[in-house]
């Protein structure tokens, strides 16, 4: 249940109302649009008569049901406005949203030694990336299969994070390896083997970092959003959703098949930022990138490349992976993809 402010309420009004409806057993969470406040109402709301809030004050516009089960989650919630996720990086703020500039992730699938890792960095800087991905731990299907270098590689991750000033995002996959993590990233990604681990949903939720949720290879759309509600509900407003495709019956081809169309359907459900990652999406470099051109198309907020300096030495998933050149050329012909979209980087001041 959502209660709409009328433009102009005082602040005090709205602290007024949220202190009475939390002696109700309710939980309100002030959301701040462009042009209103909006309170939302956690708790038991079902049997709760909306005309009742209504009578707190003259100032409530309206009293509205979330009907989606994912209430946080939920476009309603925010009143149809659509959530920014800002991240703090050493070459300052990127803002993840529905309208504000492409964000673009890019790097290897593992971190494998110190000179690779800064190296890709420095190249997906150059060719326009605001974050650089790259794996310290990494959940594999085999358990004979090379499954990163643990804590040793997130510090080879800040190293390259003080070279290039881009942001890092790298996997969690263990509560007790949430905190150091953090040290280092500045976006924690859940990853799809990992959607529905809600011990470690709650966890995460209760950390400030903003977090990049990839959806489960056999997760339905509604899966993945309860999913998110679980992090929100702990806490963390910050949360961005990432397809990197699901199973299907046809696997002979592509790895995955990239549901593209959830990007317009989550648009419709949710006020939380998209990313699409259409190097696990697809797995097969080749194939990239028209998955990109069409998910900038079709309203993605970001992306997620995987690129590494020598796919065919590289020692997990080099098929999916662009070299430095092919990441180059990319980020080239995305541009009027991006124009279209009116998702353009401003130029950065030229120093006088």
């Amino acid at each position: 249940m959502i209660v709409v402010m009328k433009v102009g309420t005082p602040q005090e009004e709205i602290n007024r109302i949220s202190a009475e409806l939390s002696s109700w057993g309710l939980s309100p969470e002030k959301i701040v649009g462009k042009h209103k406040v909006v309170i939302g109402l956690v708790g038991e709301t079902q049997e709760l008569d909306p005309f009742r809030i209504e009578e707190l004050s003259p100032w409530i516009e309206a009293v509205l049901r979330v009907e989606k089960p994912f209430k946080r989650a939920s476009l309603e919630y925010r009143h149809n406005e659509y959530s920014e996720v800002v991240v703090s990086t050493p070459s300052g703020d990127v803002v993840f949203g529905q309208h504000h500039p492409l964000v673009v992730t890019a790097g290897p699938c593992s971190v494998e030694n110190e000179e690779m890792i800064i190296n890709t960095a420095l190249k997906v800087k150059a060719a326009g990336a605001q974050f650089l991905r790259g794996g310290a731990y990494k959940p594999r299907t085999s358990p004979y299969s090379f499954q990163g270098h643990g804590e040793s590689a997130l510090e080879l991750l800040a190293a390259a994070k003080k070279a290039s000033g881009l942001g890092v995002i790298t996997e969690v996959m263990d509560s007790p390896d949430i905190d150091k993590v953090a040290e280092v990233a500045d976006v924690l990604q859940v990853g799809a083997r990992n959607m529905q681990n809600f011990a470690l949903l709650k966890r995460i939720g209760r950390q400030p970092k903003p977090v990049l949720l990839k959806r489960g290879m056999a997760a339905t759309i509604d899966d993945w959003l309860m999913a998110a509600e679980y992090i929100l509900a702990a806490g963390n407003p910050n949360v961005i959703l990432c397809e990197r495709g699901i199973r299907t019956f046809d696997s002979k081809y592509t790895r995955n098949t990239l549901d593209l169309a959830c990007i317009p359907v989550l648009k419709k459900l949710t006020h939380l930022p998209v990313m699409i990652d259409p190097s696990h999406g697809t797995g097969w470099s080749e194939y990239v990138p028209a998955m990109v051109m069409a998910a900038i198309v079709a309203g993605a907020d970001a992306i997620m490349v995987e690129v590494h300096p020598n796919p065919q030495k590289a020692l997990s998933d080099g098929p999916q992976s662009l070299n430095f050149d092919q990441f180059d050329q990319l980020m080239q012909d995305i541009k009027p993809f991006v124009k279209l979209m009116g998702r353009e980087r401003p130029e950065p001041a030229l120093a006088r």
